[in-house]
């Protein structure tokens, strides 16, 4: 059966490549959702293990009742986001977060298929419960949006993606992943891309009816205001680019929206960072 799945895969792939100028969800993506699940779960298999040989991974079984605690806090955050009614691949995609315990790098970032990533550097550097969304929501969106998959389909080609996601590569899946986390060129969005995912955020957090819509403006203001004091740019700003006029495109869209902009509670924020000593 992996047999006949891999050559009817990749012979759709080719044909949709010549002679329809592209399958997929219309927008230059080829594969499948399957393809992208198979794929984001190879990518995954390989970030957890990187990360777990490190120690840095937190299991989600390890039965530390703080981590438990630090995942149901997590869980709830995203949870909102994924109900909100505007995430198009939200019965498709697992959508499992998992947490690097790494507090010297602020990053969060998302694979094909729906599995998130977020630093504890990310969660120690934020100090407010609606840009931490936001970001989250920003991940959210790549991968709904499909970005990841795009980009390592510019960057790679399908053919060797089809084969990464059906585990006949094991080299390119780590080159995959190591780009992913950002080890070493980090998965560079373009700016059309990160500004769709603004406007996603938007969106996403304007259907919580709990969020401020224009959450991830308030994460790049803070940004901003630290790389005027003079604070190193972020490994989130490598990965991606943003324009000069990124912080008031998204509170324009909030305003557009009509949507809620003021601060809601902080108090999964508060318990995951309590959770995570942080």
């Amino acid at each position: 059966m992996k047999k006949t799945y891999n050559y009817h895969s990749y012979l759709l792939s080719m044909l949709c490549l010549l002679l329809l100028g592209g399958c997929g969800d219309g927008d230059g993506v080829i594969f499948s959702i399957q393809d992208d699940l198979k794929l984001g779960q190879q990518v995954a298999h390989e970030v957890d293990s990187t990360y777990r040989a490190e120690g840095k991974l937190l299991e989600r079984g390890s039965g530390d009742p703080d981590v438990q605690q630090a995942y149901q806090s997590i869980d709830r955050i995203v949870g909102r986001i994924l109900t909100s009614g505007q995430v198009k691949y939200q019965e498709e995609f697992p959508w499992t977060v998992k947490i690097i315990s790494d507090d010297e790098t602020l990053n969060a970032f998302a694979t094909p298929g729906g599995h998130i990533y977020v630093y504890t550097g990310l969660i120690k550097y934020l100090e407010n419960e609606d840009h931490f969304a936001g970001v989250l929501a920003h991940e959210i969106a790549h991968a709904d949006k499909r970005h990841s998959v795009k980009q390592l389909q510019r960057n790679y080609g399908i053919s060797l993606l089809l084969s990464i996601a059906l585990g006949n590569d094991p080299g390119a899946l780590q080159q995959i992943a190591a780009q992913l986390t950002g080890t070493l060129t980090g998965l560079k969005f373009s700016r059309d891309a990160e500004a769709e995912a603004d406007r996603a955020s938007v969106a996403y957090l304007a259907g919580t009816n709990y969020y401020a819509c224009d959450g991830a403006a308030g994460f790049f203001l803070k940004l901003e205001q630290d790389a005027q004091r003079g604070g190193a740019p972020p490994e989130f700003l490598s990965t991606h680019p943003a324009s000069d006029n990124r912080i008031q495109n998204i509170q324009e869209m909030a305003e557009q929206e009509s949507c809620k902009t003021n601060a809601s509670p902080d108090t999964d924020f508060l318990q995951l960072k309590k959770a995570l000593n942080i």
